[in-house]
């Protein structure tokens, strides 16, 4: 008998731990996605400076969004390193943060127009640091539940972060539909 309610108790932990490994990612993955649709929307007209072709703008904002793919795996390996040394959970939660907070920090940005080149420089700062926590979170997500998780399920249980993934990528594309519709109505 208590074998099996500890069991329960087991398996209640693990989806808790799935369930919240897996929301932090959607959220995470939203908004580095979401970057996407603002690159090619508003930051190539406000970051940078009007030369005429709207297409080396558009190119200059794209190159800002790879800049958030080259820092995930750098990231990944520093929140890797302190989450084996301080805990998976606290850096979890500090990636969660630190998505949170340059998100809201690019919308503050003052436009090329007001503060020049330092606008640009800034976006690539906080889109490097977007896609650090990412890095970080992602992994660590997916870490905290195979550790977790029984041995004989591990792979299943742990394939649940990624699946997250798209989730927030879907996310990101409805809300830049429901933008557009309502752009056009």
């Amino acid at each position: 008998m208590v074998s099996e309610t500890s069991s329960k108790s087991e398996r209640k932990g693990l989806r808790r731990v799935v369930a919240a490994s897996m929301a932090g990612t959607v959220v995470e993955w939203y908004e580095f996605f979401l970057y996407a649709t603002a690159a090619t929307l508003v930051f190539n007209k406000i970051f940078f400076p009007d030369n005429g072709n709207d297409l080396d703008n558009i190119i200059k904002a794209f190159l800002t969004y790879a800049v958030g793919f080259i820092a995930r795996p750098i990231g990944g390996i520093v929140f890797g390193h302190f989450g084996d040394k301080y805990g998976r959970k606290h850096l979890l939660q500090v990636a969660i943060v630190l998505v949170g907070a340059t998100t809201f920090l690019m919308g503050c940005l003052p436009t090329f127009d007001a503060i020049g080149y330092a606008a640009p420089i800034l976006l690539i700062v906080l889109r490097f640091l977007q896609g650090f926590a990412v890095g970080g979170e992602w992994g660590g997500a997916v870490l905290l539940v195979a550790e977790h998780a029984p041995n004989k399920e591990r792979g299943f249980w742990a394939s649940w972060p990624q699946a997250a993934v798209p989730v927030g990528n879907l996310l990101a594309t409805i809300g830049r539909a429901v933008q557009q519709e309502c752009r056009d109505r």
